[in-house]
């Protein structure tokens, strides 16, 4: 089992770039899991319902929680677009929304 990972535009590179070697270590690690794991557990990886094939890629680190949305394109594909540091409970709406338009925007690109 071995999902390819495509990065979408910038958005999650321009994020990597900007974090400390401990976060792009705990990100890489998430996203080799996501790679070679069939069945992700939620903890790393979580559906959102009512999006239209959104997920969450999640991202613990010390008291930092971040987020990676995404999609899967062919069953293999994980495409990463807008990614937010996580300060509450619930996912703001903005950000969901910016990656439901995202996500949109890939697949109409496909076409």
């Amino acid at each position: 089992m071995s999902r390819k990972i495509i990065f979408y535009e910038t958005h999650f590179i321009e994020f990597y770039q900007r974090q400390d070697q401990k976060v792009k270590g705990k990100i890489q690690y998430v996203l080799e899991l996501i790679k070679q794991v069939e069945c992700v557990p939620e903890k790393f990886l979580k559906h959102l319902t009512g999006t239209g094939g959104l997920y969450e890629i999640r991202i613990e680190y010390q008291s930092n929680i971040y987020r990676i949305f995404c999609c899967f394109d062919e069953g293999q594909l994980v495409i990463l677009f807008n990614r937010f540091q996580k300060k509450t409970q619930e996912i703001p709406k903005k950000e969901i929304n910016k990656a439901t338009k995202l996500m949109r925007r890939y697949f109409e690109s496909k076409k």
